[in-house]
């Protein structure tokens, strides 16, 4: 309901979820917007893995997913989906794949967990739920399309 208000209808708008789990959050909330507005909005997915800017100091050889956005973003309304806010530097990564595919009206954020913490000036338009945490917690995800099951778990971090 946010997202149709703040943008007056949804003409224009593009889901766009960051792999991983920001895809299938995306695919939710297009179905919720369609049984809304009555109106299928397009979802698309990101791969951040070469916009990272630890990229050059891991220790391993990324796996690079697909990104896939089968409409034009120039002059949309793009909502980025994630997870789990943190740091803001995936955001930060999303923001750079989405700009190098073309110039939005505007660039969104929608998040399931706010968890504080940022070390960039990121911030959500919508966020399902803040949780302060501390920097020894660790927010973990689950979603039914991914594990089998929708679950939020925060432990000490490992």
């Amino acid at each position: 309901h946010e997202i149709i208000e703040k943008n007056k209808g949804v003409e224009d708008v593009v889901l766009v979820g960051i792999h991983t789990l920001g895809v299938p959050l995306a695919e939710r909330l297009a179905v919720a917007i369609e049984t809304i507005e009555d109106v299928k909005v397009p979802v698309g997915m990101v791969d951040i893995t070469m916009y990272r800017d630890d990229l050059s100091t891991l220790d391993y050889n990324p796996v690079v997913h697909n990104t896939q956005i089968d409409v034009d973003l120039n002059g949309k309304t793009v909502i980025l989906v994630d997870d789990v806010l943190f740091t803001g530097r995936t955001i930060r990564a999303a923001l750079d794949a989405i700009i190098d595919m073309g110039r939005p009206k505007a660039i969104q954020l929608a998040v399931l967990i706010d968890r504080g913490h940022r070390e960039l000036p990121i911030r959500a338009d919508f966020a399902g739920k803040n949780v302060p945490t501390s920097k020894k917690e660790d927010v973990r995800v689950s979603l039914v399309e991914n594990h089998g099951t929708d679950e939020v778990v925060i432990g000490e971090y490992v």
